[in-house]
C-alpha cells in the first residue's frame, strides 16, 4: 500500500531550517490539520527555532483508538512513525542535531510522538505529549528491546485527570516507561480539564525551549604577546 502520509504537505514556521539552532516537529490530532497544531507556534515562538508540522492523510494518523491492538492500526501507524523519522533525518541534514530537536504532539499526535520516541530512545532536545500516551492495549509489552537510552532527555506529559480519550493510568504508565528508558519526566494531570491545551502546559514547554537554547559564551579575542625585537 502506498504511504499516503508521505505524500502530504509539511507546513513550517519560525526560522528557516537551514538557519535554525533548534527545531520542533509538531504532530496534530485526529480530525485536525497541520495548520491547527502549527498555530501553537505563535504561543511558543523563539527566534532560534524552526517549526515543522506534517499533515496526515484524511486528517487521521491511524483509524482506530490508540488503545486498540497495534496491528489493527497498521499500516497507517507505521506510516506515521516513518514520517516522523524522515522529518528528523531532513532536519539533521540541514545541520540541526537530534539533541536539539523537540517532538511535540497533541491527542492522537501525542500518542504517535510518544510511541516514536519510545521506539527510538536517544538524546532528543525534548519530547512533549499533550493529552496522549503510549499506543496499544493494556497488555502491550513495554520492554522496547534493543532501543537506546534517552540519556536525560526532558519529557513533559500533560493531560486532564478525566480526559474522555486518554485514561489517567496510561499517562502514568507512559511516565514510568520513559523514566525507565532514561528520560527526565514531568507529568501534570489537571483536575477536570477538557481535551485541550492549557496555559500552564504552554509555559512549561516555553521553559523547555529556553533551556535547550543555552547562551553561547562570548569569544574573547586577545592579542598575542610578541617579544620586542
Amino acid at each position: 500500500m502506498f504511504d499516503l502520509h508521505q505524500s502530504q504537505p509539511i507546513q513550517t514556521a519560525g526560522k528557516p531550517l537551514e538557519e535554525a539552532e533548534a527545531a520542533m516537529v509538531m504532530i496534530h490530532g485526529r480530525g485536525a490539520t497541520a495548520g491547527d497544531i502549527l498555530s501553537l507556534a505563535d504561543e511558543l515562538i523563539r527566534p532560534e527555532f524552526a517549526f515543522l508540522a506534517p499533515q496526515a492523510q484524511g486528517n487521521t494518523w491511524y483509524p482506530f483508538s490508540f488503545m486498540e491492538p497495534i496491528e489493527r492500526n497498521d499500516p497507517w501507524l507505521t506510516y506515521g512513525l516513518n514520517l516522523i523519522h524522515s522529518l528528523l533525518e531532513r532536519i539533521n541534514r540541514n545541520g540541526v542535531p537530534t539533541e536539539r530537536i523537540m517532538l511535540l504532539g497533541f491527542s492522537q499526535g501525542a500518542c504517535l510522538v510518544l510511541e516514536y520516541a519510545a521506539r527510538h530512545s536517544q538524546r532528543f532536545g525534548g519530547v512533549v505529549g499533550l493529552s496522549g500516551g503510549l499506543i496499544g492495549p493494556d497488555s502491550t509489552p513495554r520492554d522496547y528491546v534493543g532501543v537506546g537510552s534517552f540519556d536525560g532527555t526532558p519529557v513533559f506529559l500533560g493531560c486532564s485527570d478525566v480526559d474522555p480519550h486518554i485514561p489517567e493510568e496510561r499517562v502514568a504508565e507512559t511516565q514510568q516507561v520513559f523514566e525507565r528508558l532514561g528520560a527526565r519526566v514531568e507529568m501534570r494531570l489537571y483536575s477536570n480539564m477538557g481535551h485541550i491545551i492549557n496555559r500552564d502546559e504552554i509555559e512549561y514547554i516555553r521553559g523547555m525551549m529556553a533551556a535547550l537554547i543555552t547562551p553561547r559564551p562570548a569569544q574573547v579575542l586577545t592579542a598575542s604577546k610578541q617579544p620586542c625585537l
